[in-house]
C-alpha cells in the first residue's frame, strides 16, 4: 500500500492532541496522537470544564455508554474547577491495575484518536513509550476501538507489540513481559490486560493497524523484523538530534563540554541494511526541509518524521505563552536546546528547552518538591520479599533510597510527568500552594521553523509545515 511521506511525531504529553493530528491527516499525511498520560488529560480536561466540548463530544461515541457516563459523573465540572484547586488524584499503575484506572485509559485513548479521526477519511496513528508499560495495553485498545490506523512505539524494544494488536482485533486477553529489576534472569512477570473482563457484553468489530516500530540501530530492527510476535508494518529510523527521548549513545557514555551526550559513527544507521529487510521505512531528526525529505527518498525511504515545527505550529497543543516565547526565540537566534543526560527517569536522554521559570531553569528545579504522584515513569523492581515495588528517581531521595535506589540515580532527575502536563496548561496545584512547572522538549533542528516564520509573522499552521516539507515535489 501507498504510506504517508510525512508522519507528524507524537511529542509530548497532549503536544501532539487531536487538533494538530487531525489538521495533519486531513492534509493528506500521518497525523500522530501523543498516547502519554491520556488517562490524565481527559480527567484534568473534564475538570476544567471542558469548555469546548471536544472531551464530551469524544465521549458520546464510545461504544460502552455506561462507561463514558461512570467518568462523566466522577471529573465533569460545569464551569471547571478554580486554579488554587488541585486536580484528583488518579490511582498509580501497577501490574494489578485499578480496574476504573484502566476504564479511564481506555477512553482517554479513544477520546484523543476519536477527535483526531473527526470529520474527513485521512489516516490517524498513535504514538507510545515501550518504556511506559503498565498503561500501555488498555492504551492500544483505547485507541483501536476509535479506529487508529497506524501505531508507533519507541524507547524500548516492542517485540510483542505486533502480537498483541492481533489479539486485540478480537477482543482477547493479551499480556507484555514486564521489566523488573533485579528479578533473576530465569523468572518472567508479565502485565494483562483483558477487554471482555473489563466491558462485558458484545463488542464491536476491530481492525489492525499498521505497526511502526521507532529505532535507531539496524540491530533492533533486525531483531523486530525476525523475532517479533506478528507483522511489522515499517520503521521509524530517529536520529539523535529529534525532540524527546532519545536512544543512548552506543559504547561507553561520553558527554562534551556542555555535557550531552556525544553520538558517533556507531550510532549511524546503515539504510542499506534496513533497505534490505524490505519493509518501508521513514528518517527521522534533522530532517524538516524539503531537500532532506527529497534525501530521504533518494536514499529508498518512505519519507520522514517531523516533530520541532509541528510542536510550535498553531494547532499544537503547547500552553500559548510558551509557544510564543519559543517562536520569539527562534527567530531571534536565542533558543537553546539542551541533551540532558540526567532529566529523565528512564535514563534516556532527553532533550530539553532552556526557559526561565521551568524545570530547565537549576533555580526552579532546586525549588521543586520532590514527589512521584503520577507516576508513568516508574520503574517495576523486585523487593526483598519477592514482590513487585515500583520506584522512580525523581521521587523524594528517602524514598527512593528506602526502595533499594542509590543517590546517584537520583540526581538531576526531573518530574517529567508534571512537567509536560504543566507544558499544555494542566500543572497540578500542591499543597502548601505549590505549582507545577512546565518541561518542554524540543529538537535541535529549528530552520525550518525560522523559514516557516518568515518575515514579520508569528504563527504559522500545520498545513503550512506540510506545504513547506513537500515544496520540492
Amino acid at each position: 500500500m501507498t504510506h504517508p511521506c510525512i508522519i507528524q511525531g507524537g511529542m509530548g504529553a497532549g503536544i501532539s492532541a487531536g487538533r494538530l493530528a487531525r489538521a495533519v491527516s486531513m492534509a493528506g499525511q500521518l497525523g500522530v496522537v501523543s498516547g502519554t498520560a491520556l488517562d490524565s488529560i481527559l480527567a484534568r480536561r473534564l475538570q476544567q470544564g471542558d469548555p469546548e466540548g471536544h472531551m464530551r463530544r469524544a465521549l458520546a461515541h464510545f461504544p460502552i455508554p455506561a462507561v463514558a457516563q461512570r467518568i462523566l459523573a466522577k471529573y465533569y465540572l460545569p464551569g471547571g474547577k478554580t486554579d488554587s484547586t488541585a486536580f484528583l488524584p488518579l490511582p498509580l499503575y501497577t501490574a494489578t491495575p485499578d480496574p476504573h484506572l484502566l476504564e479511564l485509559t481506555v477512553l482517554g485513548n479513544f477520546a484523543e484518536v476519536w477527535l483526531a479521526k473527526e470529520g474527513h477519511a485521512g489516516v490517524v496513528g498513535v504514538n507510545y513509550l515501550e518504556k511506559i508499560q503498565l498503561p500501555l495495553l488498555p492504551c492500544l485498545y483505547g485507541a483501536m476501538l476509535a479506529g487508529v490506523d497506524y501505531v508507533l512505539v519507541g524507547a524500548g524494544i516492542p517485540r510483542e507489540i505486533p502480537g498483541v494488536l492481533d489479539a486485540l482485533t478480537e477482543h482477547q486477553e493479551v499480556s507484555i513481559k514486564l521489566h523488573v529489576e533485579g528479578a533473576p534472569a530465569d523468572a518472567e512477570f508479565r502485565t494483562r490486560f483483558a477487554p471482555s473482563k473489563l466491558f462485558p457484553g458484545e463488542l464491536p468489530p476491530l481492525r489492525r493497524p499498521h505497526f511502526l516500530a521507532i529505532i535507531a540501530s539496524v540491530t533492533l530492527a533486525l531483531a523486530l523484523a525476525k523475532k517479533a510476535t506478528g507483522q511489522v508494518d515499517g520503521f521509524v529510523i530517529e536520529g539523535p538530534t529529534a525532540g524527546g527521548h532519545n536512544a543512548p549513545p552506543r559504547g561507553h557514555l561520553q558527554l562534551n563540554e556542555r555535557g550531552e551526550p556525544l553520538y558517533g559513527p556507531r550510532d549511524e544507521v546503515d539504510l542499506d541494511k534496513i533497505k534490505a529487510l524490505g519493509l518501508p521505512f521513514w528518517l527521522a531528526g534533522g530532517y524538516a526541509d524539503p531537500l532532506r525529505v527529497r534525501q530521504a527518498l533518494d536514499a529508498g525511504g518512505a519519507g520522514v518524521q517531523v516533530g520541532t515545527a509541528f510542536a510550535l505550529c498553531r494547532e499544537s497543543g503547547l500552553e500559548d505563552q510558551l509557544k510564543s516565547t519559543l517562536l520569539q526565540q527562534v527567530e531571534t537566534g536565542e533558543v537553546e536546546i539542551f541533551t540532558d543526560p540526567l532529566a529523565s527517569p528512564t535514563g534516556f536522554p532527553f532533550k530539553v528547552a532552556q526557559l526561565e521559570d521551568t524545570l530547565s531553569d537549576h533555580a526552579a528545579y532546586a525549588a521543586r518538591p520532590r514527589v512521584c504522584n503520577l507516576g508513568y515513569l516508574r520503574t517495576t523492581y523486585l523487593t526483598p520479599t519477592g514482590e513487585l515495588g515500583y520506584r522512580c528517581a525523581g521521587e523524594p531521595v528517602a524514598a527512593f533510597l528506602q526502595k533499594g535506589g542509590t543517590l546517584e540515580e537520583t540526581e538531576g532527575r526531573k518530574c517529567l510527568c508534571n512537567g509536560l502536563l504543566a507544558n499544555i496548561g494542566l500543572p497540578q496545584q500542591r499543597p502548601g500552594g505549590y505549582r507545577e512547572k512546565p518541561l518542554v522538549t524540543l529538537g535541535e533542528e529549528v530552520e525550518a521553523v525560522r523559514q516557516l516564520l518568515g518575515e514579520g509573522r508569528k504563527s504559522y499552521t500545520a498545513a503550512e509545515v506540510i506545504d513547506y516539507l513537500l515544496a520540492e515535489g
